[in-house]
Parts: structure tokens; sequence; C-alpha cells
């Protein structure tokens, strides 16, 4: 039976990386494996500079792309010392292409440019680790997840059509042998007319999943820069707890508040036809993983934290001065719908809604246009939003400090506060 193995950027970050990484899939050999990579590093981040500069047409947006090329032709040379090794044409041509892209894209909107550029870092480090695996005996073939992952036109957040999805998948796997492997991109999809489609950013969990739901793989493994699961940043805090083994639905819950750990929508699939998903360390692969599963029972009663930074909290009131009722209600998530404002709080009161979201100055003046005529909107920036699972007061009390809380919302098992920094 399959296993699907995800490597994010932290862990074929330089050439040493891929080399362990390589290590660690030596000792599977003999099982069939899915491979799903993520982008090298911060190129994700590169490549959104590079949208950007070229939605403005600002030369510069070539000089990063210079920078991202060398950066990644530094990785070739420490893994492939011959330069007339295939990999060296087969990344300057996918360079070439996104040069292509650059001169001729800049009239899509802003998503669908975003989606056709920034699914070259996926598609470059996948090309290089394939061909270092290929080299070094661990035979994989290279598959273009685009080919596979069939979706709408939502660009940036596209959804998977499931139904166009999951035979292509099989299709695919009946002409890998039994043993063999398939060395494929996270984050990527298509639509049915070849465009280039992201799932939403970090979600190359989530095309694990979806390569695991339609091949019905026994388990997920990600491999972290962490042993585990953890119960907060170890950037951030110290002194954090391992989570040993949790339910689907506790993994939902720290992935929906924020724990980086866990794309979203990486839980869905899987718990739909109990597929185990695992935690482990690329760093110490011989540690023991941490178990997302059917069981409830092991789910520990550690706290967990999750701090999200560079929040908004906004409150809009009607300038009738009529009650927040359904209707209001309706109209207001209707806007935060369309304008893909995600919200992580939400409070009402009889003549105000309040939100918490990610703050963007775009999307914010958007919202602000869009609803000033019926109503009133008051907001402030720079703001943490914490989350706590399995809180009591002692925790809160320790974490907040004097900072001023300017929302609070509690319920039996997790407590949310807006926090002025």
């Amino acid at each position: 039976m399959v296993k699907v193995f995800k490597f994010g950027g932290a862990s074929i970050n330089d050439a040493g990386s891929v080399r362990n990484m390589a290590d660690i899939l030596r000792s599977f050999l003999g099982q069939p494996l899915v491979i799903v990579v993520s982008a090298m590093a911060k190129t994700t981040n590169v490549l959104e500079g590079i949208v950007t500069l070229c939605r403005l047409k600002q030369q510069t947006c070539y000089d990063e792309v210079d920078q991202l090329k060398a950066f990644h032709h530094q990785i070739m040379l420490g893994l492939f010392p011959d330069l007339n090794h295939p990999v060296y044409h087969d990344v300057n041509s996918l360079f070439d292409e996104l040069l292509r892209h650059i001169r001729s894209d800049s009239d899509l909107s802003a998503d669908e440019l975003y989606d056709q550029m920034v699914v070259f870092g996926e598609l470059l480090s996948s090309v290089i680790v394939c061909h270092f695996l290929n080299e070094t005996g661990l035979n994989c073939q290279w598959t273009d997840a685009r080919d596979y992952v069939i979706t709408d036109a939502q660009f940036r957040s596209a959804n998977v059509l499931w139904d166009r999805t999951k035979p292509k998948m099989e299709q695919l796997w009946h002409h890998i042998s039994a043993n063999g492997w398939l060395l494929t991109q996270g984050f990527i999809g298509s639509t049915d007319e070849g465009k280039s489609t992201t799932l939403g950013r970090e979600g190359s969990d989530y095309s694990a999943a979806i390569f695991a739901w339609c091949l019905d793989a026994t388990e997920v493994v990600i491999w972290k820069d962490v042993p585990g699961l953890l119960n907060a940043d170890p950037k951030r805090f110290s002194n954090v707890v391992k989570l040993d083994q949790i339910s689907y639905a506790e993994a939902i819950e720290l992935a929906y508040y924020g724990a980086t750990v866990i794309h979203p929508k990486t839980i869905k699939p899987l718990q739909n036809k109990g597929i185990t998903l695992k935690v482990q360390s690329f760093k110490e692969p011989g540690l023991s993983p941490s178990i997302i599963s059917d069981d409830s029972v092991f789910d520990p009663l550690i706290p967990s934290i999750i701090v999200k930074e560079q929040q908004v909290l906004i409150s809009i009131s009607p300038r009738d001065f009529s009650f927040m009722n359904e209707s209001n209600l309706h109209r207001l998530f209707r806007v935060l719908d369309l304008l893909r404002i995600p919200v992580h709080v939400l409070q009402t009161s009889a003549l105000s809604l309040s939100i918490c979201t990610d703050y963007s100055e775009s999307q914010l003046l958007t919202l602000i246009n869009s609803v000033s005529s019926d109503f009133y909107l008051k907001y402030n920036t720079g703001l943490d939003l914490l989350t706590i699972r399995h809180y009591d007061q002692t925790i809160i009390d320790n974490l907040v400090g004097n900072r001023e809380v300017l929302l609070e919302q509690r319920s039996r098992v997790t407590a949310q506060l807006v926090i002025r920094k």
C-alpha cells in the first residue's frame, strides 16, 4: 500500500538538506511512495515579490529572477558538479518559461498572474530533487501535479474538483510499478483549461492529503524541522511540549486557529478515509512521530498556544442605528466572502459586528469602500491574536501580562484574545 511523504521548504533548503532527504528515503526502499515537495527555502516569498514588481512593471523584477536563479544554481553545484548534467538544462528551461510569463501575462488579474508565476517554486525544487534521487539510485518518476490536481479557477485559493482529480491520479499510479516512487509538487494544480492554480499559502500539506485520498494511502508523513506536533512555537516559547498523539478533531481545531505545522485543509480528506497522519523530524528521523488519527482517547489536556501577528480588529455598525440583525450580518458576510477576508474571531452586540482578521491594507480599503454607504467602520491595526486550547486563567494572565485586551472570547475549551502589542 502506498504512503505519501511531504517535505517542506526547510527540508530541502540547500544541498546538504537534499542529501539528508535522500538518506531518509533510502530507509524506505521497496515501499511504494508518493513524495510531495515544496519550494526551496523562501523561494515562494521571492516569487511573490517578483509578481508584485511585474504588476508594477518594474524592471527590477528581472534582477530578482537572476538572484533566484543563482540561489538554485548554487544548490545544484553542491549536488551535480558536472555542469553538463541534464538538471541544468531543465532548470534553465523553467526560468525561461517564468520570464515568458513576466513578459506576457501582466494584463491578467492579480490573483491569476500570481498563480501562473508562483508555481515555479515547486517546479524548480521538484526537478532538482528528482534528478538527485535518481542520480543516487533512488529511482522515482517526476510528475507535474498540475496534470492531476484539477481545480476550479479561484486563483490563489483554488478548490479541488475531486471527481476530475481522483481518476487521473488512479490512472497515473496504475502505470507505476508496485514498488515505484512518484515525485511531485505540493501547493499547485490547474484548471481544465490548463491554467496554473495554487491551493492557498503553505498548501503542500493539503496536496499530500489529496494524493493520499485519491490513492487510498495507508498514511501521510509530513517531515518537519521540529520533533513533531508541539503545543507552541519553539521560536517564541520555551519549554514547549510534544503532542505524541491527537485526534483529527483536535488537529483541525489547532490548524483552524493558526497552528503552522499543518495546513487547515489537510485533515478532512484524511479523516474521511481514516488515513493516519504523522509529523516527523527530518533532523532526527529516528525520533517517534506525532500521530493524528481517529482515536480521541489520547487527546491531551496540555494547553496549546497559538499566536497570529499583524492582525486588525474591525468594528462595523449600521449608519441608520438599526440592530446588527440577521439581515445586516448576511450583507456583511457576503462582502467578506467576496473579498476572501478570513474571520479569525467574531463578536456581535446589538449595534455592531467586530471581527479579527489578517491585516491587508488593500483588503481593508476595499472593505471600507464596499460597506461605507450603509455602515460605519472603525479599526485597530498592529495587533496579536492569542489562542489557547485547554486554557486556564493562570496561563491567560501569564501570556497577556500588562498588555491591553481589545476583545476576548471563551468557549469551554478555547480562549481567544485580541491584544495590543
